[in-house]
């Protein structure tokens, strides 16, 4: 495909993260729809604070069904436990991945460096045919990450495949819901190109500075949901981050009560009875 012949991305309307606490009355950023309205995302929570009163009380053992979680630390870290016993700590530019399928029981305990945490935390649904699949659960480390390079700024790529006009990569996390695929955007007075988005959901997070789509700005706290369009270029006249989230809509109903999202109010029954009975996880 010819530049000539792309049609670029613009931004069909823009979310504001708001104030909101989880786990033990850890302070977050958070945006979500459990209407469809991003799917195949359900919600992204973004942990980001100097202050260790704010979030050093971390998520205590909780369960989840029918969704997958994806974490990703910029400064501090964060340690992972779950009921088949997998027990890990991810620092800096590193990952976790959650396939709760069936069920999976885990806490997640923060940690700090110099300069406090800041993490993301991104659901996405499973479709019908795997929501009470086999738990699974994978960390991946920054060195395992490629990159993409723009004009003044690159991609890490966390999971999917993403390319330019002259070179492709793909992120180590091969199996997200939806054919998703995750990236983290850094600009520094510079622009970024991608090419091949076929007929997915794109949404822009920006976590840092201001990034530029076409002549709209996205500001640190913003969730742009953008316009069908197989071209995407990112601009920023300073320094920016983003995460760049890509995937196919499942299209099927959504049916969510705290961390169970299945696709009908009896299965969610069902999910909240197997908790109560112990059998979640069998």
């Amino acid at each position: 495909m010819t530049q000539a012949t792309q049609t670029h991305r613009q931004i069909k309307h823009i979310r504001s993260s708001h104030p909101s606490q989880d786990g033990d009355g850890v302070k977050i950023k958070r945006l979500h729809d459990f209407e469809g309205g991003l799917d195949p995302f359900l919600m992204l929570d973004e942990l980001g604070s100097d202050q260790p009163d704010d979030y050093i009380g971390g998520f205590p053992p909780h369960p989840h069904r029918g969704m997958q979680t994806l974490t990703y630390v910029i400064h501090g870290g964060l340690t992972h436990e779950d009921h088949l016993g997998h027990s890990s700590t991810i620092h800096a530019g590193d990952a976790q991945w959650m396939h709760t399928g069936r069920g999976m029981i885990h806490s997640e305990m923060p940690l700090t460096d110099s300069q406090g945490l800041h993490a993301f935390q991104l659901w996405i649904n499973l479709p019908a045919r795997d929501k009470l699949s086999t738990a699974t659960y994978r960390d991946v480390r920054a060195q395992e990450m490629p990159r993409l390079e723009g004009q003044g700024g690159h991609l890490i790529a966390l999971g999917g495949r993403w390319q330019n006009a002259t070179a492709s990569i793909d992120g180590p996390l091969n199996a997200l819901a939806g054919n998703a695929g995750v990236a983290d955007v850094h600009l520094d007075s510079g622009t970024l190109s991608l090419t091949q988005l076929g007929d997915e959901t794109v949404l822009v997070y920006a976590y840092l500075g201001t990034v530029k789509i076409g002549n709209q700005a996205v500001t640190a706290g913003h969730l742009a949901v953008l316009e069908a369009g197989d071209a995407l270029t990112l601009e920023a006249d300073g320094e920016a981050g983003a995460l760049l989230l890509r995937g196919t809509p499942h299209r099927e109903p959504i049916a969510h009560y705290g961390p169970f999202v299945m696709n009908s109010r009896s299965e969610l029954e069902a999910a909240m009875q197997a908790y109560r009975d112990g059998s979640l996880t069998e």
